[in-house]
């Protein structure tokens, strides 16, 4: 599909703020993750998922935000309350977190496979995907360990 300039700096800055919005999800499912689980397990959830998910929610915004001051449009936020159902225990929203940083892999992999942030020529904004890609990335696998290690 062929987009003006203008429209593709529109479906970039729509197209993080889904993945911003997934990441702030697994953000609020690690929170309450956190507080059902024993200290020692806390612990190892706040450095091993929250923190990295924390620095990937904080460089997916700033990127959004920095591209549309650039260009003088719209962050793009648009703040629904998150529909369906809450997982529950600290295994279920553990892994409620991980399908959530997958997604916002999957929405910052599409954008950059897509070559809009290449066509509009935005160093910044291309620095920012990969930086926020490379913060979630290991989160799957940390996660997969953790889980099993919960319930010994």
């Amino acid at each position: 599909m062929s987009y003006t300039t203008q429209e593709g700096r529109e479906r970039i800055i729509g197209d993080l703020s889904q993945a911003a919005d997934q990441i702030e999800l697994a953000l609020s499912y690690l929170t309450d993750a956190y507080e059902l689980v024993e200290e020692g397990t806390a612990d190892r959830l706040e450095e091993q998922l929250f923190a990295p998910v924390q620095a990937a929610y904080g460089r997916a915004r700033r990127t959004q935000s920095d591209f549309a001051k650039r260009y003088g449009i719209g962050d793009g936020r648009i703040h629904e309350p998150a529909s369906g159902s809450r997982p529950h225990g600290a295994r279920d929203l553990i892994e409620g977190a991980v399908d959530a940083v997958e997604h916002a892999d999957q929405w910052i992999g599409e954008l950059q496979d897509s070559l809009l942030p290449v066509e509009v020529g935005d160093e910044e904004l291309r620095a920012g995907l990969s930086d926020t890609r490379a913060l979630i990335a290991p989160l799957p696998s940390r996660a997969r360990e953790l889980v099993r290690l919960l319930g010994r």
